[in-house]
């Protein structure tokens, strides 16, 4: 009888990383795909949906009515006979027409926007991992370290889309040199977020009672 051959072994490889690289080097160019997460806008499109379902099964039902020798429906008969009469600069076909016009305005609007401005996409290491981060946890981040800086007392942000709006209250310290460790500190963390678009900084320090 022949021995039992033992089991081949398996390798896997490894990711290898990059030790020379800084840990503050710019990041590498992002792949296709990585910009804002577009909103799926379910209740917008199921109100709209509901409403020409109603308007076409109303007029299907209205059309079947007169061609079964029925008279049709009242408002119908009103309707076109309010639009025969009344001229085109009518206080209400204008009203009509101006919100006709805002809704079809709003809708593409809708249509042509990704949405979801509450997140912020983040850098894609690999090209079938997508993440985000909210602006409220961005901010949280950028306070946090700006309250670790000598002589900062108070902290607010504002973080927009391709924006930080950071107001600091320093109560000593030279305002210089807290905005100058704030500006290191900041540009730091701001990086370190791993958002596609590393925001700008916009960094004000004040002293307590006044207002900047």
């Amino acid at each position: 009888m022949s021995e039992p051959r033992p089991p081949e072994s398996t390798t896997q490889r490894l990711p290898v990383l990059d030790l020379d690289k800084p840990p503050d080097a710019p990041p590498s160019p992002l792949p296709e795909g990585s910009g804002r997460f577009w909103s799926p806008r379910r209740v917008p499109a199921g109100i709209v949906a509901a409403l020409l379902l109603a308007g076409a099964g109303l007029f299907l039902y209205d059309i079947a009515a007169v061609r079964a020798h029925r008279p049709a429906m009242h408002w119908r008969r009103a309707l076109a006979h309010q639009l025969a009469q009344r001229p085109l600069d009518d206080a209400w076909v204008l009203a009509g027409a101006g919100i006709a016009a805002a809704l079809g305005l709003w809708l593409l609007v809708l249509a042509l926007t990704p949405g979801l401005r509450h997140l912020l996409p983040m850098r894609r290491p690999q090209p079938d991992v997508r993440a985000g981060l909210e602006r409220e946890a961005a901010a949280q981040v950028l306070r946090d370290r700006a309250m670790e800086v000598s002589g900062v007392r108070a902290v607010r942000v504002r973080m927009h889309r391709k924006k930080a709006d950071v107001r600091v209250v320093s109560h000593f310290r030279d305002l210089d040199d807290v905005h100058a460790d704030l500006d290191a500190v900041l540009t730091a963390a701001a990086r370190g977020l791993g958002l596609t678009r590393t925001p700008r900084l916009s960094v004000h320090v004040r002293r307590p009672g006044r207002k900047g």
